[in-house]
């Protein structure tokens, strides 16, 4: 039998990824958090599982999608938001064995596309270099500091390898 990626346990991975990602962004919007010019998904600490997960990968591009649409975003949103996050979980799924590297793919691809979300979808102002520099300290704050954590705490538990 031919191996193959899509498995029943990497969908499954996936699939929990995704639900995972729709509910802390759920959270993250009942705090104020998860949208606007300064946001900080707590969801976007996930995108550092594509470092022990391939099924990481598409699940945070459908769990980016779904909360995107059950949040109301704009199409412009629904459409480029995923797109962000997918540059970035591939980003770090190909840097995996050099962990700070790997944290910057999900932070710069959020950093030059939701400005431009914003800007365009929502009509917030033509202050680029200013949503630019917000939207990157929310997901330093997100990808860096608590996806690091959460990266510490899976390597400690020793149940997914590098």
């Amino acid at each position: 039998m031919k191996h193959s990626a899509f498995t029943t346990r990497a969908l499954a991975q996936g699939a929990v990824i995704a639900a995972l990602y729709v509910a802390l962004t759920y959270i993250a919007s009942l705090l104020g958090l998860s949208s606007g010019v300064i946001q900080v998904r707590l969801s976007e600490a996930l995108c550092v599982l594509p470092m022990f997960l391939p099924a990481a990968v598409p699940g945070l591009y459908v769990g980016c999608l779904l909360a995107n649409i059950l949040t109301g975003c704009v199409a412009l949103d629904i459409l480029m938001g995923p797109i962000a996050t997918l540059i970035g979980a591939l980003g770090t799924y190909f840097l995996r064995r050099h962990p700070i590297p790997a944290l910057l793919p999900p932070i710069l691809s959020n950093a030059v596309i939701v400005p431009l979300v914003l800007r365009f979808g929502y009509g917030m102002g033509d202050a680029m270099w200013y949503m630019v520099l917000t939207v990157g300290v929310g997901e330093v704050i997100s990808v860096g500091i608590l996806g690091s954590l959460l990266r510490a705490a899976l390597l400690r538990q020793g149940r997914l390898a590098v």
